[in-house]
C-alpha cells in the first residue's frame, strides 16, 4: 500500500420510493464530463487548529472596524457637545441683548415723554425764567430800500433787567 491513505465508503442503497408519478428510478443518459475528485485524509493536521486561527484572524480583522465605529461615536458625541455648548452661549447672549433692548426702549419712552411735556410754551417760559432770561419787548425791523438806504420800522425798546422785570408786573 502507498503512503497516502484513502477512505472509501460502500455505496448506500436506498429502498425504492413508492410514488404514483414516477415508478422508474432516474438515470443519466450521458456520463459526467469530469470525474469526481478523490478525497484524501491529510495526516498530522487536526481539524480544530485552523478554526481557531480563522477565529483569531476574524477578530483581528474586526478590531479596526470596531475601533473606527467607537471613534466615530465618540467624535460625534464630542462634536454635539461642543455644538450644544456654543448654542447655549449664544442663547445667553441673545437673552442679555433682549434685556438691554427692553431697558433702552423704556429709557427712550421716558425721554420722549420728557420732551413732549417740556415742549409746551408755558414749560419753555418757565425754564427760560429759571435760567435768568427775560421776555423781549416789542421788536423793530431794519428795511433796506432798493436805492441802498435803510429805514428803521418800529420802536426798539431795551429789555428790562432780570430784577426789574419781576417788579414791573
Amino acid at each position: 500500500m502507498s503512503n497516502r491513505a484513502s477512505a472509501r465508503t460502500p455505496a448506500r442503497t436506498t429502498p425504492a420510493r413508492t410514488t404514483t408519478a414516477r415508478s422508474t428510478p432516474r438515470t443519466r443518459s450521458t456520463p459526467r464530463p469530469t470525474p469526481r475528485p478523490e478525497l484524501r485524509l491529510v495526516p498530522g493536521v487536526t481539524a480544530t487548529r485552523p478554526r481557531r486561527q480563522a477565529t483569531s484572524v476574524f477578530r483581528h480583522k474586526r478590531a479596526p472596524f470596531v475601533l473606527l465605529v467607537v471613534a466615530l461615536l465618540v467624535g460625534t458625541t464630542l462634536g454635539l457637545l461642543v455644538l450644544n455648548t456654543a448654542i447655549a452661549v449664544d442663547s445667553l447672549k441673545a437673552t442679555q441683548l433682549r434685556a438691554e433692548n427692553a431697558e433702552r426702549a423704556q429709557e427712550l419712552q421716558r425721554l420722549e415723554r420728557q420732551v413732549i411735556s417740556g415742549s409746551t410754551p408755558a414749560e419753555i417760559a418757565r425754564a427760560a425764567e429759571a435760567a435768568g432770561l427775560v421776555p423781549a419787548g416789542p421788536a423793530a425791523y431794519v428795511v433796506i430800500e432798493p436805492d441802498g438806504t435803510s429805514v428803521l420800522r418800529g420802536t426798539p425798546v431795551p429789555a428790562p433787567a432780570p430784577g426789574d422785570a419781576e417788579d414791573g408786573d
